[in-house]
């Protein structure tokens, strides 16, 4: 299964912006599709944002995050990215980031949804 490290969570303010980013060193990284997953304390984890494989023609938006997050894919640095504006408290979580099994118009799944890189955490807090 592809390996990716996740990084860019931060603490910011409700309203301000953050850049998760998540990369591999493995060159088969274009052949899946990708997906940002979080888990708030106390709640199940869910789909955030999901892009397709290769040119990432097909994304996915959970309801809570349309209009304010954007999911990005770059093929020639093995990187995806989720850029997120307009930050609110509930979106406080850790931030994972997966290869996936399905991507469709109302959801995504992670393909191994047993294993999980180490995430990077946002906390949106005055």
């Amino acid at each position: 299964q592809l390996q990716l490290v996740e990084s860019g969570g931060d603490l910011v303010q409700p309203g301000g912006s953050l850049r998760l980013t998540c990369t591999t060193p493995e060159f088969k990284f274009r052949y899946y599709g990708l997906g940002w997953f979080r888990q708030a304390p106390g709640k199940e984890r869910e789909g955030v944002s999901c892009v397709s494989r290769n040119d990432g023609i097909l994304r996915y938006y959970a309801d809570s995050v349309k209009g304010r997050f954007r999911i990005y894919r770059d093929n020639t640095k093995n990187s995806a990215s989720l850029e997120m504006d307009s930050l609110k408290p509930e979106d406080t979580a850790m931030y994972y980031c997966a290869p996936l099994r399905y991507i469709g118009e109302t959801r995504c799944e992670a393909l191994d949804p047993d294993s999980w890189g180490p995430g990077t955490q946002v906390t949106v807090s005055t």
